[in-house]
């Protein structure tokens, strides 16, 4: 039984398509590929996984594994990627073995790692000198937006390049948008998580007054969500934060990892992000108290909510 929930695609040609990096995001996120009727070969560095997904997935069509990027990228249309950093990206990337060594003139890249706007740039830059195209796709949604085929995804890059890879993005998305050159979209996933850090916080502190105010918060949550202070978090993180449960979602050591990226950007560009700079203190904090793979919303801990045995 296939990892992804079961959606409609959009009927697209089937195109020949690489899949690097099958992680809690880029496994189902490829699902969806195979799924929508796509040739898909899988890369992953631990290569039993790519095995699995091959063996998962071996009912939707034409599915395989590589034992290199540049093997899994031959004679692909479009190579989809998801790794967890600038290093990893370069790394599947460039060299001898790496994607673009693999790729045939004119296909596409597409980066769905939530990497710098500088890596995005870099590689940009090699990709055309090679006759390539380069999109830099961060997602935002988590690992449920992605089994779900629910993502939204925010490019940068050239728009005819963007113009051919959407359609096929699709069947994992249910949004994918350009929203400037290279590295436009690695500026645009940086937006995103800054508001995420300052909801998450202030939905911590709510949540926290409100137990010390001695409320039923499930009630209060459901009351206030149908008004102005609704959000994905208090919809999604609400109850679970009330009830102490973190063992799922968007690990703290993710969020640091982004918010480093941001914090780095906004040195650069001049930015001011005091409250986004505090909130990564308070990250640091919960990775100390062994919170590192706990979900983000894991922040109330701080404020003395425990997490729940288990």
């Amino acid at each position: 039984m296939p990892s992804t929930n079961p959606r409609s695609y959009e009927t697209t040609a089937p195109a020949k398509l690489a899949f690097l990096g099958l992680g809690v995001m880029g496994y189902p996120m490829a699902g969806h590929l195979a799924l929508a009727g796509n040739a898909v070969t899988v890369y992953n560095r631990t290569a039993s996984k790519s095995a699995a997904w091959t063996e998962e997935f071996a009912g939707a069509g034409t599915v395989g594994h590589a034992a290199t990027p540049r093997e899994a990228a031959q004679g692909a249309d479009i190579v989809f990627c998801c790794v967890g950093n600038d290093d990893d990206l370069r790394s599947v990337v460039l060299g001898a073995d790496g994607a673009f060594a693999g790729m045939q003139p004119g296909a596409i890249f597409v980066d769905h790692t939530t990497a710098s706007a500088e890596v995005a740039r870099e590689l940009y830059g090699a990709a055309r000198t090679l006759g390539l195209q380069f999109i830099d796709a961060p997602v935002s949604g988590g690992q449920a937006g992605a089994q779900n085929g629910q993502l939204t995804v925010m490019c940068g890059g050239d728009a005819a390049a963007f113009d051919a890879m959407r359609p096929t993005a699709l069947a994992y998305s249910r949004a994918v948008t350009r929203v400037g050159d290279s590295g436009a979209g690695q500026l645009a996933k940086m937006v995103n998580q800054i508001c995420i850090a300052g909801i998450v916080q202030g939905l911590s502190e709510a949540i926290a007054f409100g137990q010390h105010a001695g409320l039923d918060m499930p009630l209060v949550l459901d009351v206030i969500g149908k008004g102005a202070a609704q959000s994905w978090q208090m919809e999604n993180r609400g109850k679970t934060m009330v009830e102490g449960r973190f063992d799922f979602g968007f690990a703290v050591d993710w969020m640091r990892k982004d918010l480093g990226l941001v914090l780095g950007e906004a040195q650069r560009n001049g930015a001011r992000l005091p409250v986004t700079a505090l909130v990564d203190q308070f990250y640091a904090d919960v990775q100390q108290a062994g919170g590192a793979r706990w979900d983000t919303s894991s922040l109330i801990t701080r404020l003395g909510m425990k997490k729940k045995p288990g």
